[in-house]
């Protein structure tokens, strides 16, 4: 085993550096240059196609995405842990919540933060933020709904809980997690109290 995770703090990174915590799978960290021109530099683009983090290599294999990334390497090497067994019920609502953390809730927090932190002010557009916002909302509220009687997605933590924890960082970057989403603001301080939480977000 011999895998290396390329990253920048406080991008989608921190999913696979939760997950080896919380596995106790050995990996070396290695900060990337998030600046336009090494995103850009063919030697980057060559593991990552479209110049974003996270990267990782375990050997000769190179990958570029992090839900990915997730679920090979508890295939490879979580022992059964963290996630239930493929092809049963609860196997079905795992990757539900692994895919709407990432293809669902993700994507209208990613428009929020293209236009409000990543492109230059005059190209942020109010209009992209506010549905942003609207369409993070309903999310949060099928969060909410799911919270009701539970501690986590499922009825122990799963890397379905580590996929949706990056989506509730971004959300509370954004000030999206109001207190009539209580049963939301709870399920996310117990991640945060996780010392793998802890230790993705200091890196």
């Amino acid at each position: 085993m011999s895998i290396t995770i390329y990253h920048v703090s406080g991008t989608r990174s921190m999913r696979v550096i939760w997950l080896c915590y919380e596995l106790d799978i050995p990996c070396k960290l290695e900060t990337i240059d998030f600046a336009k021109k090494f995103r850009a530099s063919p030697g980057w683009r060559a593991k990552s196609p479209t110049g974003k983090v996270p990267a990782m290599d375990d050997g000769a294999l190179t990958m570029f995405e992090s839900g990915a990334m997730v679920q090979y390497l508890l295939d490879r090497y979580g022992k059964g842990q963290l996630q239930p067994k493929a092809g049963t019920a609860e196997g079905a609502l795992y990757l539900q919540w692994c895919w709407f953390a990432e293809a669902t809730f993700a994507r209208p927090l990613g428009d929020i933060a293209q236009h409000t932190l990543v492109r230059e002010e005059k190209d942020r557009i109010v209009a992209v933020v506010a549905d942003g916002q609207q369409r993070s909302r309903i999310c949060l509220e099928a969060i909410e709904a799911a919270m009701q009687d539970s501690h986590y997605l499922l009825e122990r933590f799963t890397a379905a809980d580590i996929m949706m924890g990056y989506s509730l960082m971004l959300a509370e970057k954004f000030g999206l997690i109001t207190e009539d989403l209580p049963a939301t603001k709870a399920y996310f301080a117990r991640l945060k109290d996780r010392q793998g939480y802890q230790y993705a977000v200091s890196v």
